[in-house]
């Protein structure tokens, strides 16, 4: 019988396993890159990759199972965002990938921790809105890294990389 927390789990492995095939697709060259629209804010690729890679996913799934919430980000209404310009990047393709790594052990390390009960309880973000039980927080914490995962997609397909749906589904 699948659980509540196979399925988390099972989210969470998938998006990220893909998430590093796409992270493997970027050489340290292109970590200034970021698309040309004017008039728009973009992250730089680098910036990109440290946002999936530390701000992603685990910190949040930690805070929301252990109510421990340093590292995690806490952001509000777009007001609140610090500029493009203002976030950190990494140096490194290999920097990302070893951050990566490390979101996904506490990702998987802390869902596991969850119990069905657990899972239940309503929990709040720190960021606002209303409490939902703690499986949707997680599952939005996953979704999170996800849309970001099809950022860097279309990011490598701007970029003129041949990445293809399956790609970005890990088909």
């Amino acid at each position: 019988m699948t659980t509540l927390t196979d399925v988390l789990l099972d989210e969470a492995r998938t998006t990220y396993a893909v998430t590093e095939r796409l992270f493997r697709r970027v050489r340290d060259a292109d970590l200034g890159w970021k698309p040309a629209t004017p008039g728009t804010e973009w992250m730089t690729t680098g910036q990109l990759l440290m946002h999936c890679a530390s701000v992603g996913c685990g910190n949040a799934v930690r805070g929301f199972v252990t109510g421990n919430w340093t590292g995690a980000e806490g952001e509000g209404d777009d007001a609140n965002f610090p500029p493009a310009a203002a976030l950190p990047s990494v140096s490194s393709v290999d920097e990302a990938l070893r951050r990566l790594e490390a979101d996904r052990i506490l990702a998987v390390s802390s869902i596991e921790e969850a119990n069905a009960e657990l899972l239940a309880e309503p929990r709040l973000a720190p960021w606002g809105g209303l409490p939902l039980p703690l499986f949707q927080q997680l599952l939005h914490a996953i979704a999170h890294l996800a849309q970001h995962k099809g950022q860097l997609f279309y990011y490598l397909k701007l970029m003129g990389r041949d990445v293809r749906t399956a790609d970005l589904w890990g088909a």
